[in-house]
């Protein structure tokens, strides 16, 4: 399975999970109850954010070989689709429950009944930072070797170039 199709699916899995509780903040009674809590802010994530960061890596991750002409490794797509995709979970999938328990929205602190909740949602957002970090070093070394394919295709130019003109000229 590809990169770009695990983020597909990551996505499809994300966006359907953010559209399940969707249908329990339709319900008018509950909704209210729900307001303002974290319940809402991680259905938020869940279908909006995590949906577009999703779909960009799968096309990010399809259609660059095809835009450059290189291949980038696969194991690290891979590693950062997993730290990727279990950080966010982490880090959004305890909001539910927060919100269910009435974690309000907008404190700045909160009581230690949360403790729990709150230090598995830091330990994945910092999950998807080193995803994030491995997103950055598969890109980084695209540039590079994008840069160095370039580099070498201009001393191709140039050599070929010296080539016609020492070609002239001994012909002259």
């Amino acid at each position: 399975m590809t990169v770009s199709v695990l983020f597909a699916l990551g996505f499809i899995f994300l966006f359907t999970t953010g559209g399940l509780t969707g249908i329990i903040l339709s319900n008018a009674g509950l909704d209210v109850a729900l307001h303002d809590t974290y319940y809402v802010v991680a259905h938020f994530h869940y279908v909006l954010s995590m949906g577009v960061v999703f779909a960009f890596f799968a096309a990010f991750y399809y259609w660059i070989e095809k835009i450059i002409g290189l291949k980038f490794n696969r194991f690290w797509g891979t590693i950062h689709f997993i730290l990727t995709f279990i950080g966010v979970n982490l880090t959004f999938f305890p909001m539910h429950f927060l919100g269910l328990n009435g974690m309000p929205r907008r404190i700045p602190d909160y009581p230690d009944s949360y403790l729990l909740w709150n230090w598995m949602e830091s330990w994945g957002s910092i999950l998807s930072a080193l995803g994030l970090v491995v997103f950055l070093f598969i890109f980084a070394r695209i540039l590079s070797y994008t840069f160095r394919a370039a580099l070498l295709s201009m001393d191709e130019e140039i050599v070929i170039a010296n080539f016609k003109q020492q070609k002239k000229k001994r012909s002259n």
